[in-house]
Formats: C-alpha cells, sequence, structure tokens
C-alpha cells in the first residue's frame, strides 16, 4: 500500500502471472468453479451465458456507477448484475445459473476495503417458483460443497498458499446461524459504529460483523428502500424485504446477496416508481412481466471473495488474473 495514498499498490502483470500463488489461486478457483458446477447440475439446474450489456441493468448496486456504451447509436450499459436476465431466463427453464462478468465503478474509498474490484466476476442462480427459503437452503449446500471439494481437489494448492485448513470446519460444522437486519444494526451501534437502521450494512460494519463472527450467518429481512426494486416485500411485515446476505467469519465479510423477486407488473411499475426511476426504461423487462414472469428467488455469489476465502488471501483483487480496484487503471 502507497504510504502517500493509502491506495494498494498492484503488481505488474508479468509480476502477477508469473506467481506461483497466483497459479495456485487461479487453480484453486478453477476448481471452486467446477465444484460449483457439479452440485448445481446435480440439483438440476441448466447453465446459460449471459449477456454483458444490455439498454438497462442492475440499479441497485450499492454507491457505484454503471458504465455506459455506444450501442448503434444507443445508450447501453455494461452488466453490473444479470439479475433481470435471470428472471426472464425462467421462461425457458425452471432452474438456472451462470458465471457472470460485471462491471461497476465503485466508489475511490472502496480500493482498500480488500472486498472490492471495478471487475469481477458472480456465480448467479435463480430458481423458478422458489421462495427465500429455497435460496437458503441451497445456497448453503452449495457453498459447503465447495468447500469439501476443493479440500479434496485442491490439497497442493492450498498447502503452497499456506492456508489454515482447520478455518474449512466453520463452515462444514452445522447449519448456518440467521440474523434480522434490525438486530445487525443494534449490534453494531452497541459496538460503536453509526450504522443506518434504513440501510445496507455498510463496508465498515460489514468487516466488523465478519470478524466478530465464528460461523456464516445470513442477515435477513432489509428495510424496504434498502435494496432493489426486485427485492420481494414480505405480505405479512409491510416495508420488510424478503432478501439476505451471507457473511462469513474471520472478517471476509459478504459472499452473497439474494432475495425473492417480485415479480408482479404493477408492483414492479410501483417499486420503480418508489426509486426515483422511469419504468419506460425497463420497457423489455416490464412487457415480459406483463405477459407473465415466474416468482422466483435466487442470489449472486462473488467469484473473487469466495476464492478470497478459500486461499485465505489478503484482498479480493489477489483472486483476478487481470484485478481492477477503483481509480486505477488496469489492462
Amino acid at each position: 500500500m502507497s504510504q502517500e495514498t493509502g491506495r494498494v499498490q498492484l503488481p505488474t502483470p508479468r509480476a502477477h502471472l508469473t506467481s506461483d500463488r497466483t497459479r495456485a489461486t487461479l487453480a484453486v478457483q478453477s476448481k471452486f468453479l467446477a465444484g460449483a458446477r457439479e452440485f448445481l447440475v446435480g440439483e438440476g439446474f441448466q447453465e446459460l451465458l449471459p449477456p454483458t450489456i444490455g439498454p438497462v441493468t442492475d440499479p441497485g448496486a450499492r454507491g457505484a456507477k454503471q458504465v455506459d456504451i455506444d450501442y448503434y447509436g444507443h445508450r447501453y450499459k455494461l452488466m453490473t448484475s444479470g439479475i433481470l436476465y435471470k428472471q426472464a431466463s425462467l421462461l425457458s427453464f425452471d432452474k438456472i445459473f451462470h458465471v457472470a462478468p460485471n462491471v461497476r465503478l465503485e466508489p475511490l474509498e472502496t480500493a482498500v476495503t480488500h472486498r472490492h474490484l471495478v471487475e469481477f466476476h458472480q456465480l448467479d442462480v435463480e430458481i423458478g417458483e422458489g421462495s427465500r427459503e429455497d435460496a437458503l437452503d441451497i445456497a448453503e449446500r452449495l457453498t459447503k460443497y465447495v468447500v469439501e471439494y476443493v479440500l479434496v481437489h485442491a490439497q497442493s494448492e492450498l498447502a503452497l498458499l499456506g492456508r489454515d485448513l482447520e478455518v474449512f470446519k466453520q463452515i462444514l460444522a452445522g447449519p448456518y446461524g440467521r440474523r434480522a437486519h434490525a438486530e445487525v444494526v443494534a449490534d453494531l451501534r452497541a459496538r460503536g459504529h453509526a450504522q443506518e437502521a434504513g440501510a445496507e450494512v455498510d463496508w465498515e460494519g460489514e468487516e466488523i460483523i465478519s470478524r466478530a463472527a465464528t460461523h456464516p450467518f445470513f442477515i435477513t429481512d432489509y428495510p424496504k428502500g434498502s435494496r432493489g426494486f426486485y427485492d420481494k416485500e414480505s405480505a405479512t411485515e409491510p416495508g420488510v424485504l424478503r432478501n439476505f446476505d451471507l457473511v462469513f467469519p474471520g472478517g471476509f465479510g459478504e459472499m452473497m446477496s439474494g432475495s425473492e423477486r417480485e415479480s408482479d407488473y404493477r408492483n414492479l411499475v410501483m417499486r420503480i416508481r418508489e426509486t426515483g426511476e422511469n419504468p419506460a426504461k425497463y420497457d423489455w423487462y416490464l412487457t415480459l412481466a406483463r405477459e407473465g414472469l415466474p416468482s422466483s428467488a435466487g442470489f449472486g455469489l462473488g467469484v473473487e471473495r469466495f476464492t478470497r476465502f478459500l486461499c485465505g488471501l489478503d484482498a479480493a483483487w489477489q483472486a483476478s488474473g487481470y484485478p481492477k480496484l477503483p481509480g486505477d487503471p488496469r489492462p
């Protein structure tokens, strides 16, 4: 890290790509994805290839800006998340997944969080007619399966990286915990962190609760307005969303975000308007919703973040062959 700016100084591409640690890390990542595919295919999921550009993208990327491109005279977006396309893809298959590239112009201050990248990948999963409980079940079983898969198939790489294998016992032992957003807010405030009650857990707060944890846990029930319009509101608790984040212990933070999805056309239009956006921007998506979209639930698992955990890395950029940190021009 530079003493003058506090920013991370990335190695040159040659130094990074020829490093034994980089080779081991990317090999673990490859095996992690192989294990994830094995699990999901075995559960009846269909892998699809996602789009990388479109007229709109996920508006719920916390604090990040979208990237515009000129698409034959039309303003298109690079995907910050394929959530809208995941819902649409359920018109073809009941359960789908894909490994998706995403680009988000994160705020400059996130360059030192150890968790944020401008260019990253997500393992996206969507379950047609699924509930939040279905998504939580798949999320927990998937992450545990991948840990076991890597322990079997990446022993030499984990040894080279000096990974403490005892850490994985926290993941494999017992069910993951669950904590409501309001409970986490109260906990953070008791620890002296000024977490806003109506907002997502901020980056500093996320690290605080992650370092205090001894076991993975889900944060559920975020307040309405803190997340994207596609997160479904509870039918029994107005103002509460049927969503979740998965937080791993040891300071590794959030691994995934997910929710039950809103699919009703009228509710979607209302929710989009509540965010201050024009529903006309989402014409193709709302047309599908008006004609009928399946209800669903799903999540996105950060590939580089999860690789960071598996390998015990200091930062997510070490889990990318061509890392791009906010504000740092890279190849």
